[in-house]
């Protein structure tokens, strides 16, 4: 998969700041209702000293949930951990990990997240514009915003709103189970992201692609040489 060159790494504190609020205005939120096939997922893990990353990228089809495709990729940590920076943490290993992929999935959802971030770049825009496809920030807990919880029936949502700017959903992914923090990455509207998660939910909490991800990276994070 070939992904685009925004920017180095090699980046301070400052700088980085600045970056996010240039490309949140390249984040584009453009209406996605095409009849998806395949869905990525996108975890990370770091070492138990911190110094290594790991980033792992399934493909699953949609209609079966069978795996089609996983790489991952090891990599040094080469940026501090500041709060709403994480990305720049995280995205060079996922963004190298993603050039292995020989599917281009239609679709990828990032355990992370999207536009609900101070500066509107989570993880999910900001490898959304390097891979160029529609992205999805989907996340276990919340990082900003106020909202009321939704119902407690699976499919029941509740907009995440910061400053009275919608900013993402809690999605109820399950009944009477936590919800999850839905928001745009890249090149799709939130009703769009809201839907493509609710229909890669099986009988877990996250959806599919997201949670094959955690269980790989994690596994591969133990014994990275086992086999995939």
């Amino acid at each position: 998969m070939k992904t685009k060159n925004l920017h180095n790494w090699n980046i301070g504190v400052k700088d980085a700041i600045g970056l996010q609020k240039a490309l949140a205005n390249q984040v584009i939120q453009s209406k996605f209702d095409k009849k998806i096939k395949t869905v990525a997922g996108i975890d990370c893990a770091f070492s138990k000293d911190k110094k290594s990353i790991y980033a792992c990228i399934v493909v699953l089809s949609v209609q079966t949930f069978e795996i089609l495709e996983t790489v991952y990729l090891i990599k040094p940590v080469i940026f501090p951990y500041i709060p709403g920076l994480l990305s720049f943490r995280e995205a060079p290993v996922c963004i190298a990990a993603a050039e292995k992929l020989k599917i281009i999935p239609d679709c990828v959802i990032v355990d992370g997240q999207g536009t609900a971030h101070p500066r509107r770049l989570g993880l999910a825009c900001h490898l959304g514009l390097f891979l160029d496809i529609p992205t999805i920030g989907c996340a276990k807990s919340r990082l900003i915003g106020e909202f009321k919880m939704p119902a407690m029936s699976k499919g029941s949502t509740s907009p995440l709103k910061d400053r009275g700017e919608i900013i993402g959903s809690v999605v109820r992914t399950r009944s009477n189970v936590k919800p999850v923090f839905v928001s745009v990455g890249h090149k799709c509207r939130l009703a769009d992201a809201i839907r493509i998660v609710l229909d890669c939910c099986g009988k877990y909490r996250l959806p599919e692609p997201s949670r094959i991800a955690h269980q790989t990276v994690t596994r591969i994070k133990i014994n990275p040489t086992c086999a995939l």
